[in-house]
Formats: structure tokens, C-alpha cells, sequence
């Protein structure tokens, strides 16, 4: 029996740190291996306390070892919990880059049922349509729906291999990527999680997924402001957010509510503008008629208040509706209002990252110099 530390490492590689999405080698959870004969001892620290995590560890190791370098190696583990120290608040939020993944949008709203799922679906189809690679995670814990409106809610994603690890592969629809929690649930049960579990769930759907390159990663957030919100600008570094809201009083309050979050000190995280949804509504019968049923340029006002920038404003048309009950988004018809309605705000939404370019630390660097297919002016 010959065997050298170098293939107890490579062994090693094999194994994903828990939640980390990387191996323990990478992730530098290995702080020592000592071989004597056909003896190994193995020193590996996790963040995980739990009894559970450092026992999965300990099998792990032990199986890696035996199967990639020899069965009759005698192995011990000895895992130790390290609870990584409290970092400043600005390095809190910054999180972890996502290989290949080049930019980073939250899709926002403070207050429910205003359309923010519609409007990220669209907004996707809208970015794969100029010729953009485009993924949209799902993060609305309580309440996923994109599975459902890109009609894919009878798929599950397939596992693969990539570079010895399983990891997810995301749904593809209309040119777009697509992670749910909508598609591990039953959906005719409620989800009853606590904060944490939320979070563990959305990590293994970031950084467990194979998403292969993206120029784009919308992430579907849900309303409010809460648990899934920190933990998603803990988790990955956000080049921007966007947020959706009604011209409605109250609406209007709650989105400027999810405008403060993101400028928080701590959090910290660029508003690129906002998206005005169910501005107006036309009848077919009186074409140049427009009723302001939920009031007038609200969405609008409150940019100019808050000094950030109006993306744009979508009227209240019934197909927006029955296109996202029927998993058929209407970015996907071509030469309509409706599509150059999205096609505009798309294009304001990219020019402000451009923009965000000359501000961000060189952390943060906004990686888009040109559109595909579409002009920023």
C-alpha cells in the first residue's frame, strides 16, 4: 500500500464543504493530514456546531478516502466547529462572488400582490430576448411562483456532475435559467419555515446549482422586508436592485420602505430604479383613453422624491395576467405595446448598472460594457 498526502487532498476535493458550495480543500476547511503506514488522520474545522454536520463530515472523508485512494486505509477524523469571527457590517453583505455569474439583480417589493413576480419573469424573457444569458432564481419562500409562470411546474431539476460534485441543474424556458423552491414543494401545502431554514434552503439553491455563465441572475425576492432579504445580500454580492409598486398610497409607502433597506449603511446595495406596475388602464374600445384607477405617476413621484430613477410603467391589461397564469409571459409576443413596454424599462434598468460602473469599488465592478441588441440610450 503506497499513498502520498497529495491523494488524500485530491480525495478531499471530492467532498463539498456543508453549505459552502465549495470543496473542503478550497474552502481551506483541511488543517492537517498526517500519514504513518496505512494510517491517515485527517483535521478538517466546519462552521456547522450541530452533531449531524460533523459526523456527515466525518463519513464523507472516510468514504472519499477509501474510494479514491485505497479501501484498506485506516482513517480517522477529527472534525472541529469553528464559529468564524463577526465581521464589519460592510463586509457582512458582500457574500461570495457565483462563478460565471457576472451580475446580480434583486427584484424587490414592499408590499404583496403588486406584480413583482410578473415583472422579473418579463424582464428576464425581455433580457434573453436581446441576447443575453439570463437565470432567475425564485426566492420567495412563502410564495414561489416562477416555476408556474414559466411553465415548467412539472419539471425537477436534474443533479450533475461538475468537477467531482453533484450539484442542481436549473429548469430552462424560453432561453432562460430557473431555480424554485416551487419545485421541491407541495403546492398544496404551506411552507412553514423559520428564518434559518429559508436561508439554508436558498444557499443550496445559489451556490449548489449549476448555472453555468450567466451575464444575468434575477433574483425573485419576497414582498417585505425580512430574514430571506438579509440573507440574500449576506449571501452573494448584488450589483443592483430593482423595485416594483403600484401607484397606490399604500403601496407607495411600503416600496419606499424597500427602497430604505437596500440604502442601509449596512447593506448598502445600489437601487437602480423603479418599475411603476398597473399604472393605467385602457379600454380596447376607447384606445386613447386612460384611467388611473390606483392614481396617477405615484411610482413616478416617488422616484423624483427619493432620487433614484424611474425605470418605466406597465399598464393594467388583462393579457399581463392571463399570460403569467398560463406560464406564457407577454415579453415573448413580438411587436406589441405590451413588449415594448418591457423592452424599455429592460433597457433604462441596464443602463443604470452601466452607470453603477464608475461608482462601485473595484469589488463591485459592474462587468457590462455592451448590449446585446439593444441600445442604453
Amino acid at each position: 500500500m503506497s499513498f502520498t498526502k497529495q491523494d488524500i487532498y485530491k480525495a478531499l476535493e471530492t467532498i463539498t464543504a456543508p453549505g459552502e458550495g465549495k470543496s473542503l480543500v478550497e474552502n481551506e476547511n483541511v488543517t492537517n493530514i498526517v500519514t504513518f503506514g496505512k494510517e491517515v488522520i485527517v483535521d478538517v474545522t466546519i462552521s456547522n456546531p450541530s452533531l449531524q454536520a460533523k459526523k456527515k463530515v466525518e463519513v464523507e472523508i472516510m468514504k472519499a478516502i477509501h474510494e479514491h485512494v485505497d479501501q484498506k486505509i485506516d482513517v480517522k477524523v477529527n472534525v472541529k466547529a469553528v464559529v468564524p469571527p463577526k465581521e464589519d457590517k460592510a463586509q457582512q453583505i458582500r457574500g461570495k462572488e457565483i462563478p460565471n455569474i457576472k451580475n446580480i439583480i434583486a427584484v424587490a417589493s414592499g408590499k404583496g400582490g403588486v406584480g413583482k413576480s410578473t415583472v422579473t419573469s418579463n424582464l428576464a424573457i425581455t433580457l434573453a430576448k436581446m441576447g443575453f444569458k439570463v437565470g432567475v432564481l425564485d426566492a420567495d419562500v412563502y410564495g414561489p411562483s416562477q416555476h408556474l409562470m414559466f411553465d415548467v411546474e412539472n419539471e425537477k431539476p436534474l443533479a450533475v456532475n461538475v468537477d467531482g460534485r453533484s450539484k442542481m441543474k436549473p429548469v430552462e424556458n424560453y432561453g432562460v435559467k430557473l431555480l424554485s423552491l416551487g419545485f421541491f414543494t407541495n403546492p398544496s401545502q404551506a411552507v412553514i419555515w423559520r428564518g434559518p431554514m429559508a436561508s439554508k434552503a436558498l444557499n443550496q439553491l445559489i451556490f449548489d446549482a449549476d448555472w453555468g455563465e450567466l451575464d444575468f441572475l434575477l433574483i425573485d425576492l419576497p414582498p417585505g422586508t425580512g430574514d430571506v432579504h438579509l440573507s440574500i445580500v449576506q449571501a452573494v454580492p448584488i450589483n443592483g436592485a430593482v423595485v416594483v409598486s403600484t401607484p397606490q398610497n399604500i403601496a407607495l409607502a411600503d416600496a419606499k420602505k424597500g427602497v430604505a433597506m437596500f440604502q442601509q449603511e449596512a447593506i448598502n446595495v445600489p437601487v437602480l430604479g423603479i418599475v411603476e406596475n398597473m399604472a393605467y388602464f385602457t379600454p380596447e374600445e376607447l384606445p386613447n383613453n386612460k384611467y388611473y384607477i390606483f392614481g396617477d405617476s405615484g411610482a413616478k413621484n416617488l422616484a423624483e422624491d427619493i432620487a433614484t430613477s424611474f425605470l418605466g410603467e406597465i399598464p393594467l391589461v388583462q393579457s399581463i395576467r392571463e399570460g403569467a397564469d398560463v406560464g406564457h409571459p407577454v415579453a415573448l409576443q413580438e411587436n406589441t405595446p405590451l413588449e415594448e413596454a418591457f423592452n424599455s424599462i429592460t433597457k433604462n434598468m441596464v443602463s443604470e448598472l452601466i452607470k453603477r460602473n464608475e461608482n462601485l469599488p473595484p469589488t463591485e465592478i459592474v462587468r457590462i460594457s455592451t448590449m446585446s441588441g439593444c441600445s442604453t440610450k
